[in-house]
């Protein structure tokens, strides 16, 4: 095993993700979905499938001991698995690991991809490690928010409430999110990124839906928003640059968060498979000649 390696960006250490899988095609999926919220700032390792052509799904723990060695910080590695083996897996990974170094290893039991999705966000945000857990952890709550399930049934989730500073000047701007789809994934993630920049505290809330304030650093709480296009949203922030974090991220809504907002044109053309209406100039109804006697359905 290598010596601490530290991920840094700005000088600040990054936590090392690492996505444990049967499938190499789902992992690298998730992979690439993920560094997407973050342009590839966040180290991201796989190990996923077996070297066995006829049979390549599996998982194998000295692939995953390559991973997390390859993304290795004393500040943290959080590994994801898909199922029950990659566990199995991670654990004896674990065991080739200097005991000083395993406690720098989590293992994870977030769902792979909303999960990666949002640890990798929250390392990116430069949070802790124990930060970075409870965001994957909680990952699912924002699409059973969102699909209007009762998400108290997942017991796994660390709730967190919004935080409260009564320090320093208060201020707050009202906007129209005027982005084609609304706060999904690649913006929602810009939004954090953007509002994690600052020392201040902000939250948000979206005025059109009725919601409560929520952390504007959290991917998951700003995703359970639900914030769609033309919806109105409340930001405030507290502290000693909260009109720069203020302005920094009306600067990034306004802009549309960098997208084309517009509209694709997808030209109609009848299907083949669709029924062509009549003719107005050819009449509406048949006529036969009955060939017995009986009635016509």
């Amino acid at each position: 095993m290598k010596e601490s390696n530290p991920q840094l960006i700005n000088g600040v250490p990054v936590i090392g993700i690492v996505i444990v899988s049967h499938s190499r095609r789902l992992a690298e999926g998730v992979r690439e979905l993920a560094l997407q919220m973050v342009q590839g700032h966040v180290p991201i390792a796989i190990a996923a499938g077996i070297d066995d052509p006829a049979n390549p799904l599996g998982t194998d723990a000295m692939q995953v001991y390559e991973a997390i060695a390859s993304v290795y910080s004393d500040d943290g590695v959080l590994v994801l698995m898909d199922l029950g083996s990659a566990f199995m897996s991670a654990e004896m990974a674990l065991e080739f690991l200097p005991s000083e170094q395993q406690q720098h290893i989590y293992l994870c039991a977030a769902p792979l991809v909303e999960g990666a999705i949002a640890a990798v966000v929250a390392a990116a945000s430069s949070s802790d490690i124990q930060r970075v857990i409870t965001e994957a952890q909680g990952a699912l709550v924002a699409k059973a928010t969102q699909l209007g399930l009762d998400e108290s049934h997942l017991s796994l989730v660390i709730s967190e409430e919004p935080m409260i500073n009564d320090k320093g000047h208060t201020s707050q701007i009202r906007l129209t999110v005027s982005n084609r789809f609304g706060l999904h994934a690649r913006p929602a993630a810009q939004f954090v990124s953007c509002a994690a920049r600052f020392q201040s505290q902000i939250q948000v809330r979206n005025i059109t839906k009725g919601s409560e304030f929520v952390r504007a650093d959290s991917i998951n709480q700003v995703a359970m928003l639900g914030v769609r296009q033309g919806d109105e949203i409340v930001i405030t922030a507290t502290g000693s640059d909260a009109e720069e974090a203020l302005a920094a991220l009306q600067t990034l809504i306004t802009s549309n968060f960098g997208e084309d907002n517009t509209p694709p044109h997808h030209p109609i053309t009848p299907s083949p498979h669709l029924p062509i209406a009549p003719s107005p100039h050819l009449p509406t109804s048949l006529q036969g000649i009955p060939a017995s006697p009986g009635i016509a359905i």
